[in-house]
């Protein structure tokens, strides 16, 4: 029997999956990757960690999934969390779980996954060429290749992974969605998800403050949407760090809604025990002026700001302050008010919200309902989750369906 000829575009996460689980089942792939190394985006996730997967079952896995997760149940309920971690593990990759059960490489080495998945493609022969894929080649409805700029290669199948368009730098451009609508593909407006935000002026004010261990709020029209708790960073444009990327994902329309964020600044500590503890401060700096009287309880640059929203005049003595001043000041330290402007340039975030219409694809088999034998995967598709590791999930899952498939179609 003929050997299925299958060329996958993209050497990411959802490509070497692709062309793993295309080529186990006996098919002849050739992978397409213009960069020196595969993987170049995968190894630089999690802070070079690589946050593999989450520890999660499917239930878990469509929660945090909230763009188009149905779309993935087939893909999910046939490799999940667990699925993924085995997989890694035979491959040698031992691994660890860490908080939220995020799954990580005791190595904490991102170069180890990516490392595994070559030499899994070299075991199974699969053909590594260093080629852009230009165009797709279709006749009367049906793929039959993929002509790159140094040559064509000829297929029987096609399997898009070519990525979303955050971090270009690492080859991510949007060449796949270009292709995907050449060949009569909807592509939904592409956006950054996981990605900073701008705000309004107070970050270039507080630039380079961290704050660890804050509870985060986000309002969408002064509807409480999400709460979080961790760390962020105030920087020359707003807001970022792990709690912001966290909270971006949730903020979805810019267009129709205002978004701000409320930061707790004492989340271990209810609001009684707070203004004891501002009692005891001011009893402490009782002859001080206001804006002196707060180097124990803040970070020193957000002092001035704190004096001035708290509307207390800087240097009234701090023990002619009135109770409804100190109320007012614990609002502030519960309800820090950082209003968003909207998100940072796509360019800017981990990953891409928007891609090739799930409608336009068979969930179960990632092929295309409109081009026989093209099939897609990874972040190239309109599907995009919260952090966690749920997102290299949808490229290991959308990958592995894209790839059996492929092989298996006649």
């Amino acid at each position: 029997m003929m050997k299925h000829n299958i060329v996958v575009v993209g050497g990411g996460a959802a490509g070497m999956m692709a062309a793993v689980s295309a080529a186990e089942r006996g098919a002849a792939v050739t992978l397409l990757e213009p960069n020196e190394r595969l993987g170049k985006k995968l190894n630089i996730t999690g802070k070079g960690r690589c946050n593999v997967t989450n520890d999660a079952g499917l239930e878990t896995l469509l929660a945090n999934t909230p763009k188009n997760g149905k779309f993935l149940y087939s893909a999910f309920s046939r490799f999940d969390g667990r699925d993924a971690i085995a997989f890694f593990e035979q491959m040698g990759v031992p691994l660890k779980t860490e908080r939220g059960n995020r799954v990580f490489p005791v190595s904490d080495r991102a170069f180890d996954v990516s490392g595994a998945l070559e030499r899994r493609l070299k075991a199974l022969n699969v053909s590594l060429v260093r080629d852009r894929a230009v165009t797709l080649e279709i006749t009367d409805g049906t793929i039959c290749g993929v002509k790159g700029e140094k040559r064509c290669y000829p297929a029987d199948a096609v399997i898009l992974a070519t990525g979303g368009v955050s971090y270009p730098a690492t080859g991510s451009t949007g060449e796949g969605h270009r292709m995907a609508a050449e060949a009569g593909h909807t592509v939904t407006p592409l956006r950054g998800s996981l990605v900073p935000l701008r705000d309004f002026g107070v970050g270039r004010r507080l630039q380079g403050l961290s704050l660890r261990n804050v509870g985060l709020t986000v309002f969408e029209n002064d509807k409480k949407i999400y709460t979080d708790f961790g760390e962020l960073l105030f920087t020359h444009f707003g807001v970022s760090g792990p709690l912001i990327l966290s909270a971006s994902a949730h903020m979805r329309n810019f267009e129709k809604k205002a978004y701000r964020l409320e930061i707790d600044l004492k989340p271990a500590l209810d609001d009684a025990t707070l203004d004891k503890r501002l009692l005891a401060d001011f009893s402490k700096y009782a002859n001080s002026d206001f804006c002196n009287a707060l180097d124990d309880l803040l970070p020193q640059k957000l002092i001035p700001v704190m004096v001035e929203w708290s509307e207390i005049p800087p240097h009234q003595k701090v023990h002619d302050l009135k109770k409804e001043q100190r109320r007012g000041l614990l609002q502030l330290f519960k309800h820090f008010p950082v209003a968003i402007a909207g998100p940072c340039p796509v360019t800017d975030a981990i990953v891409t919200s928007g891609g090739v219409k799930v409608g336009e694809i068979d969930p179960k088999t990632m092929a295309s309902k409109l081009v026989k034998g093209l099939y897609f995967a990874g972040e190239l598709i309109d599907v995009d989750a919260y952090t966690g590791g749920f997102n290299l999930q949808i490229a290991w899952a959308t990958g592995r369906a894209a790839g059996i498939s492929a092989a298996e179609n006649e």
